[in-house]
């Protein structure tokens, strides 16, 4: 299958934070949030990354989120720690050469991914479960003011490709 055809199927539409997804699951259960409103007990989604789209830009989550290789390209995973602590994981079918079919990133952590040019197909697929589920009200992108003071010069020539740009519009 192709990108196109896989956005297709699953009814993907573009993420604000790069590339293409779709809310698969929002649990029914809520739990109460610090400002009197609810918040699912978990969600998940598809996410797609594609050669048209092949970044999911820097940003944190205020929840844990784990993630599940699918299928085509590998992924990878540009991971700054709440400690300062830069880490570089990437997630695909090649488990002996390193490659990893999940991976859990914590709530605060920031994280970036990028499509892997390592495969004849144009996409990478992913699914993520987050809990708490998913809300807009904790997540972040990252700005340079965000990421510049905590990471080494060699950390910084990786990570400020994957700023994403001030959009020219209120979200």
């Amino acid at each position: 299958m192709t990108a196109a055809e896989l956005i297709r199927h699953l009814a993907l539409e573009p993420h604000s934070e790069g590339g293409f997804f779709r809310r698969s699951f929002c649990s029914e259960y809520t739990l109460p949030r610090s400002d009197g409103d609810s918040q699912a007990l978990m969600s998940s989604i598809f996410y797609l990354l594609s050669t048209s789209s092949p970044c999911g830009y820097l940003h944190r989550n205020r929840a844990d989120i784990l993630h599940f290789w699918q299928g085509g390209r590998s992924l990878r995973y540009h991971l700054l720690h709440p400690d300062g602590h830069y880490e570089c994981v990437v997630m695909g079918p090649e488990l002996a050469a390193g490659q990893q079919l999940q991976l859990l990133v914590k709530g605060g952590c920031w994280k970036a991914s990028e499509l892997c040019d390592d495969g004849a197909a144009d996409y990478g697929l992913i699914s993520e479960a987050v809990c708490p589920g998913f809300d807009y009200r904790d997540h972040q992108f990252a700005g340079a003011e965000d990421i510049r003071p905590l990471v080494s010069a060699a950390e910084w020539a990786r990570l400020a490709p994957l700023i994403r740009p001030t959009p020219a519009f209120a979200e």
